[in-house]
């Protein structure tokens, strides 16, 4: 199959790397050359471990690299058989990019969103093929996490939905069928528990590092909700927050002014080194001891 990724960023090139690991033809697209650069060098140095760790064949990462095509234009989807959609999380960008592909791609081209929060609906009626337009949600890193939410727009037809889920299933991964809500499954519990997870520590009543132990022990979680918050980032934390509220006016999804306290600041998580906890650099390891104390 013939798929074209557009976002060449943390979760675009992952998705990419999914495809192009399962045997698919990839284009990985973004708005310049130097996030597509950038795109590349994750996905290679992915498999790079992957080798170190005699999991993949030099020649095997080799082959897959000279085989994943790269554009910095909207025409290389041309010939698309599936369109995967991971750029920013703004439904004027989304509808923007969907419409001129709806213009360029042949008729049986399914467009394939990974938004967190917006709305597959929304979308799916800003293009003339409504009924091939599905939300495939993956999780942060792509290439490891197992779950995809596929999320049908009212609009879906059955077999965009069967085709979508089918090929995910395809990747290895564990999809669920979702009918399209405000946050979909995950984030609809997720992000309000990383929200009073925040005020947790807003209030002085423990620690970020005391909260993500708590909830590990004590509910079983494998990552704390604030680690977890730090490594989806905070700025998409937000939106998704603000979506949930502005879509479902309930005051327990308003977001926590210390989450745009965080975002003002810059302190976005692991992508800029520092959010609750302190990391050796963007998208580095976790600093020992190197909890913030945020005021």
């Amino acid at each position: 199959m013939k798929v074209c990724v557009f976002g060449a960023g943390n979760m675009g090139a992952r998705i990419a790397e999914v495809f192009l690991t399962n045997g698919h033809e990839v284009t990985m697209i973004d708005i310049k050359q130097e996030f597509v650069d950038r795109g590349v060098k994750t996905i290679t140095n992915d498999l790079s471990f992957l080798v170190k760790k005699e999991k993949m064949t030099e020649e095997r990462k080799n082959e897959l690299l000279a085989g994943l095509k790269t554009s910095v234009e909207r025409s290389a989807a041309a010939d698309a058989d599936f369109v995967m959609e991971v750029i920013l999380e703004r439904m004027d960008l989304k509808k923007e990019l969907l419409k001129e592909l709806d213009e360029i791609c042949p008729a049986h081209t399914i467009f394939a969103t990974n938004t967190s929060a917006l709305s597959p609906t929304e979308l799916a009626a800003s293009v003339k093929r409504s009924d091939k337009v599905i939300g495939c949600h993956f999780f942060n890193p792509a290439q490891i996490m197992k779950l995809v939410e596929v999320t049908r727009a009212i609009q879906t037809s059955d077999e965009t939905f069967k085709t979508a889920f089918d090929l995910m299933t395809s990747l290895g991964k564990t999809p669920v069928s979702v009918q399209e809500g405000p946050g979909f499954v995950v984030n609809r519990i997720l992000i309000p528990m990383m929200n009073e997870a925040m005020g947790i520590v807003a209030d002085g009543i423990a620690s970020p590092a005391d909260v993500d132990i708590a909830m590990q022990l004590g509910a079983g979680m494998k990552s704390g909700p604030l680690h977890t918050a730090d490594l989806v980032g905070h700025d998409v934390n937000l939106a998704i927050m603000e979506t949930l509220y502005r879509e479902t006016g309930d005051p327990k999804y308003r977001p926590h002014p210390l989450m745009r306290k965080m975002v003002r600041a810059g302190w976005l998580g692991q992508k800029t080194g520092k959010g609750f906890f302190t990391y050796d650099g963007p998208f580095g390891k976790e600093i020992p001891g190197g909890d913030l104390t945020v005021r």
